[in-house]
């Protein structure tokens, strides 16, 4: 069988893309993946739930060499899905040079590659967060994109515009998948968000703060102007990402498009606020979270949900699971970690 390529295969949404590319039976998959933030265990955890064994190659994207030895060895790659990146808000303030070199270098490494070994369908994994704050909601890909609030932002926002102007001398066919807030784990609970590093996003700090691994977890602003103080997000269930890469893949991959460069908003076009996220979590676990309401963190955005009927119309996608899903896998996949973690 032809192959898939994941960049950042051993993380949360690649390895979830990798097991749903498995369940189709249609290509073998590979993955480079530098496991910087991600475990090299991911590679038993999909094969457990497959059956099939993705290989991983343990490079760094910035390494242009090492990642060509890659395509060498697999001359039969036929798409690449492009998720490896720094994706922490709060670090990439802190160390915006270290995000704008590895997250550029990583992107024009692969796209390099793309073009001398002639894999001509690349799928970007770019962001809801480039919109910034803004003032009409729910967003469309035609909203402007003024100022973004944060050096990751910008990465997946300078990102698009280097692949929008690759695309017009190249070959190479690409979309961008603009995905809100991503969340939840595999129905079995043996994969979901496996953090190394300390936990950003808000469900793993949830999970995590309820089986006492974080003592007390903290609410990042309780002032917005929003139906209760906290910040809104879209969430959308993990599943429904990868299927959504799956099915931009098929897209490409039957000449659907009618550009070389293509970009699609991926949300459930639900705003929840972190509140409302909490409470849910709770409904569905049975367990009190210990929280406090904080401070507003440097990067952050007020309000933003999806408008994602693009995705609909065009690639036949949507949004299947609703919060209550989310929480419930998330949960059962911390159980799981939690059983399977040595004292």
């Amino acid at each position: 069988m032809s192959k898939i390529l994941i960049t950042g295969g051993t993380g949360y949404i690649g390895s979830h893309t990798a097991i749903e590319l498995f369940a189709e039976n249609r290509f073998d998959v590979i993955s480079i993946d530098n496991l910087v933030n991600s475990s090299a265990d991911t590679v038993g955890r999909i094969e457990s739930i497959t059956g099939k064994t993705m290989t991983n190659y343990q490079v760094d994207l910035v390494d242009l060499e090492a990642v060509r030895s890659v395509f060498k060895e697999n001359t039969d790659i036929i798409g690449v899905i492009h998720f490896a990146a720094l994706k922490s808000v709060g670090d990439s303030v802190s160390d915006p040079l270290g995000y704008y070199h590895n997250n550029f270098e990583s992107l024009i490494n692969i796209l390099k590659c793309c073009e001398e070994f002639d894999v001509k369908n690349f799928i970007f994994s770019s962001s809801c967060s480039i919109y910034g704050n803004i003032d009409k909601l729910p967003v469309t890909e035609d909203t402007a994109v003024t100022e973004t609030e944060s050096p990751y932002a910008q990465t997946k926002w300078m990102g698009e515009r280097i692949i929008k102007d690759f695309c017009k001398v190249s070959k190479v066919k690409c979309i961008a998948l603009r995905y809100f807030n991503p969340v939840g784990a595999h129905e079995s609970g043996k994969n979901g968000e496996d953090v190394i590093n300390k936990p950003s996003n808000l469900v793993p700090v949830i999970t995590r703060t309820a089986v006492g691994w974080i003592p007390q977890m903290t609410v990042f602003g309780g002032d917005y102007p929003t139906r209760d103080g906290t910040a809104i997000r879209d969430y959308i269930h993990v599943t429904d990402i990868a299927d959504a890469h799956l099915k931009a893949m098929d897209y490409l991959l039957e000449g659907k498009n009618e550009h070389n460069y293509e970009v699609y908003n991926l949300g459930s076009g639900n705003g929840v606020s972190v509140l409302e996220a909490i409470n849910a979590f709770e409904k569905v676990s049975g367990v009190k979270l210990n929280y406090v309401i904080g401070d507003r963190r440097a990067g952050d955005v007020i309000s933003i949900y999806s408008d994602s009927s693009l995705a609909k119309d065009k690639l036949g996608w949507e949004a299947q699971k609703d919060i209550d899903e989310m929480m419930s896998s998330a949960w059962k996949w911390q159980q799981y970690v939690l059983e399977n973690t040595a004292v």
